[in-house]
């Protein structure tokens, strides 16, 4: 018995021993990868934006990392604004010589295209050379490698050249014919997030939206590929309605390529322009690479970009907009005296109309001490235009999804699935509304009344606070709101927004509001790191939730979440329906 007991205390040492072992490699493993080193850049190098590079526009966009054991080629996320600013010291960096677009595919938004395609417009007039080479090449990556001085294709390549659509999905047949039934009750014919729910048919007002939408971010972007290639407008919409671009022979014929050569083929003639030998190495440095090799001076007197980017939730929370963390950071933002001015950088399509509500209240507090000029990315609509009205000033980019000036709210019930399937409820409750919502009979009747009262009121309050801001009448906010949402070159011609312009745009004009000739940049929220994500106070909920998501990815996460959430699921909401990526 005696060596019995010996025999399990052992074994449990040992085991304790393998896991506390685990554990410490792999704090140490997450400490390490934290940690960045200085990068020395070589003589004679070339700046590469390749497959591994994911553009992100805020540090919150970069928190999952953790989670994704099943990556098996790990992208680097460089922030949009480190990437214009690489591209900008590279101008005049003599060990940098030219830079290399090598990307089939890139995972960046649409108004990040536009940045980086203009950075390296601008890049040219120093001299060096842009080149670009791709295989099976997405619209979006040949979007930003059309701006290179040469264009390389692989002989058995393709470019995904087909223009702009966008695809509506109807539930509401599936819904009634497995007895699930949907409340709805929403403020503008435009608000299409429920059109889904209630119709079998995209309605008139969300076609002629979209229609809108996508022939302004289309013109806008085809003009440029046009400019680019010198190729006319004309003869470049011809050859993507015939999908001339799926040829490489074809390619070539109509100028969106140069010549169709292998990648090692590529590769010399980068060296032959560096007067390199074809057998020595080419120096290539990643953007994220050169970005932490650039000193910035951070003390003295700062420009605070905050970064808002994502969905905007009720709470604490770091993927996403959330109302208490956010809050923390204005205030943080208000009270530092080296902050001059903050440049409010919104990349959202919205959320919660509540947290919108808050965070908007917080920003004007902030406005009441220093400058706030607001940058929109690739999102600023509902919600995410409503925290803008707290701005002296609005930047839009022209492909920003701009206004959606609307509410709506959703709730799922189950009743004729319920009798369906033999389930009913009985009710014992002490007033008219105890049971507001019943997941088998939906909303009380008083519920629904008051419900459908609190969503006119949020958007007579959204509509307000876009008058003051804007600084026109309520009709006229009323008739271009509706919850339609607007290209920010039309943004610009109604009104929503001052200004077309970049997030560097931005930055320059707060740095004039506050009168600043030499000023640091700095970032906030900063980036949670793996091991603050590990060790920070998180429910076993949001663990999981994490986890969920990088199972099934964020666009079904999204469905799943108004699905199960009861936040969302039964809250009145200010959210764009829309996602739209140039792919």
């Amino acid at each position: 018995m005696k060596s019995f007991f010996k025999l399990v205390l052992a074994n449990l040492t040992a085991i304790f021993i393998i896991i506390a072992g685990f554990f410490l490699f792999f704090i140490g493993f997450i400490i390490l990868s934290s940690i960045s080193g200085g990068t020395d850049v070589k003589s004679n190098s070339v700046l590469t934006l390749d497959l591994k590079t994911k553009i992100i526009d805020s540090p919150s966009e970069d928190q999952e990392d953790i989670f994704a054991f099943n990556n098996k080629e790990k992208e680097t996320s460089v922030l949009l604004y480190d990437i214009l600013q690489a591209i900008e010291n590279a101008k005049t960096d003599d060990k940098i010589k030219g830079i290399s677009l090598e990307m089939d595919n890139i995972n960046a938004g649409m108004t990040q295209l536009d940045d980086i395609r203009n950075a390296l417009i601008d890049f040219k007039k120093s001299g060096k050379f842009v080149y670009a080479y791709g295989n099976a090449v997405s619209q979006g990556a040949y979007y930003l490698g059309s701006v290179a001085d040469k264009y390389y294709l692989n002989p058995a390549g393709l470019i995904e050249l087909k223009g702009l659509s966008t695809e509506v999905t109807f539930f509401k047949n599936f819904a009634e014919k497995y007895g699930v039934g949907i409340q709805v009750i929403r403020h503008g014919k435009f608000k299409a997030a429920v059109e889904p729910f209630l119709r079998d048919e995209i309605s008139p007002e969300n076609k002629e939206q979209l229609s809108t939408l996508l022939n302004d971010i289309w013109l806008n972007t085809s003009n440029k590929i046009a400019s680019s290639r010198k190729i006319p407008l004309a003869e470049l919409n011809t050859i993507t309605d015939s999908l001339y671009s799926y040829l490489p022979n074809l390619s070539l014929k109509y100028k969106l390529a140069d010549q169709l050569i292998q990648k090692s083929e590529y590769d010399n003639i980068i060296k032959k322009k560096l007067n390199i030998d074809t057998d020595k190495k080419l120096n290539k440095i990643s953007f994220a690479k050169y970005s932490e090799s650039l000193n910035s001076d951070s003390d003295g007197k700062q420009i605070a970009v905050l970064y808002a980017s994502g969905a905007i939730y009720n709470g604490k929370g770091y993927d996403g907009i959330y109302s208490e963390n956010f809050i923390k950071e204005i205030k943080k933002l208000q009270k530092d005296d080296d902050v001059k001015a903050v440049v409010f950088r919104i990349n959202s399509p919205g959320g919660s109309a509540n947290a919108s509500d808050e965070i908007l209240f917080e920003l004007q507090q902030l406005k009441r001490k220093k400058p706030v000029v607001v940058s929109f990315g690739d999102y600023a609509a509902s919600g995410g235009y409503y925290i803008a009205m707290g701005a002296d000033k609005i930047f839009s980019e022209p492909n920003t999804l701009t206004g959606s000036i609307g509410v709506f709210g959703v709730i799922p019930y189950f009743k004729e699935l319920a009798e369906k399937n033999g389930i009913r409820s009985d009710v014992v409750s002490t007033n008219a509304n105890s049971n507001m919502f019943s997941a088998i009979n939906g909303l009380s009747p008083g519920t629904l009344n008051i419900m459908t009262r609190s969503v006119e009121s949020t958007y007579q309050r959204f509509v307000h606070f876009v008058t003051l801001n804007r600084k026109k009448s309520f009709e006229e906010i009323d008739a271009i709101g509706g919850g339609r949402i607007w290209s920010g070159v039309r943004a610009k011609q109604i009104g929503l927004v001052d200004e077309l312009g970049t997030l560097q745009d931005a930055i320059n004009y707060a740095a004039k509001s506050a009168n600043l000739k030499d000023y640091g940049v700095s970032s906030y929220p900063a980036k949670v790191s793996k091991f603050e994500q590990i060790f920070s106070a998180e429910t076993e909920e949001d663990f999981s939730t994490r986890l969920i998501k990088n199972k099934i990815g964020k666009e079904n996460f999204k469905i799943f979440q108004h699905i199960t959430n009861p936040d969302t699921r039964s809250a009145v909401m200010m959210e764009s329906p829309f996602s739209i990526k140039i792919n």
